[in-house]
């Protein structure tokens, strides 16, 4: 029976003070159409975390996204962390993670944030001309300064925050700058997204903004070559997402990154009014699973539908059973695969291009890493 010990909370549903040309979930309001504003009751809120601090499992982590969810306001998320104590158990570790475009937060959010060791992902794509090309207010108004902003307040508050980066076909052409611009201003940990959405006239052909597969194959190389370029002593001084699971791929553990292990399903997704889903990208009647306050989030996440959900990723074209690479990225997200009559990865090209490139490097980190493994057990034994 798989584990509950993960849960990706969406507790304003779709709403958002933003509108992102690229935002793929906005589009999800129309499964919510007389709901709005889509705000998680307290009700809803409770039942969620009592059945997973209850549900046996040492450690749990709970991802806060959305659309936008510090619209919920700050006193939601302390009741949310005065539940998580209430129904723990000793010994318990809690890990939150809370996405956001930063335009509401301010001092107490930072400080509120820095106490209850919450994990902030930032939506800052990089620097104005590449942030401002789609992430603007309805209005039209560009949003960066105030993203800045949100930045310059977490950071000074000591908050650990990581640099959630969307790779379009605008800023796929900037990898340095995007990367220099973080790092000198104190993101060391980015998380670079490629954005690939199907088009409004034909849900088969990707829409205009999203990043050409040969493009961003460049990007991962270009990419790669300033990561590897800020190694010190064998470590690397920058965190970039994706290589630093691809890493656990080479060294035979478990991706922490879902799109590069075997199967699917193996977290769920609470929406606002407490309906279950499969995955964050398949919120959709389909892989509805049921509502926390009608069913036991263990029995959802091991009912045959998350199973069925879960081993479809498993069913590949036979150009990737033959992959030298199958094993470091498994097909992919399988959201990534509608655009090819054969069910491959949009984004298959890209990533040959990024292993016949980086492969070399990867494996002999991992040598170099089963090394110091190796001696630091007989250490530890005494051998």
């Amino acid at each position: 029976m798989k584990p509950l010990n993960s849960l990706l909370i969406k507790p304003a549903g779709p709403d958002c003070n933003l509108n992102c040309i690229y935002c793929f979930y906005l589009q999800k309001a129309a499964l919510f159409p007389t709901s709005a504003p889509r705000r998680m009751s307290r009700e809803v809120l409770r039942e969620t975390m009592l059945q997973t601090m209850q549900s046996g499992e040492s450690q749990v982590n709970f991802g806060w996204q959305g659309g936008e969810p510090t619209l919920m306001g700050l006193p939601f998320f302390e009741t949310a962390v005065q539940f998580q104590a209430r129904y723990g158990k000793a010994g318990h570790t809690v890990g939150n993670g809370l996405q956001t475009n930063g335009l509401l937060i301010d001092a107490s959010w930072a400080a509120f944030l820095r106490e209850s060791q919450f994990l902030v992902g930032l939506s800052l794509d990089g620097p104005a001309h590449i942030h401002d090309r789609y992430r603007r207010f309805r209005s039209g108004k560009h949003s960066w300064e105030h993203t800045v902003r949100a930045r310059d307040i977490l950071l000074e508050a000591g908050v650990a925050v990581n640099a959630l980066i969307v790779v379009n076909d605008y800023s796929v052409r900037f990898a340095r700058e995007i990367y220099q611009f973080h790092k000198k201003n104190g993101l060391t940990y980015m998380q670079f997204i490629p954005c690939v959405e199907p088009g409004a006239e034909d849900a088969t052909i990707p829409a205009p903004f999203s990043v050409p597969a040969d493009a961003y194959g460049q990007f991962l190389c270009e990419l790669f070559d300033l990561w590897r370029g800020d190694f010190r002593y064998g470590r690397p001084r920058t965190s970039i997402r994706w290589f630093d699971s691809l890493f656990y791929t080479y060294v035979g553990l478990p991706a922490p990154e879902c799109t590069l292990v075997p199967e699917c399903g193996q977290y769920l997704v609470v929406e606002h009014n407490g309906d279950v889903f499969s995955c964050d990208f398949y919120v959709d009647p389909q892989w509805r699973l049921g509502n926390v306050l009608k069913d036991n989030l263990t029995e959802l996440l091991n009912d045959d539908l998350q199973t069925k959900f879960g081993k479809n990723k498993a069913v590949l074209p036979d150009e990737c059973t033959t992959c030298p690479y199958l094993h470091h990225c498994y097909g992919g997200c399988p959201r990534e695969r509608r655009f090819h009559p054969e069910g491959l990865n949009y984004f298959c090209s890209a990533w040959k291009q990024f292993f016949t490139y980086a492969d070399p490097f990867f494996r002999q980190l991992a040598e170099e890493w089963k090394k110091e493994q190796g001696m630091t057990q007989s250490v530890e034994s005494g051998k």
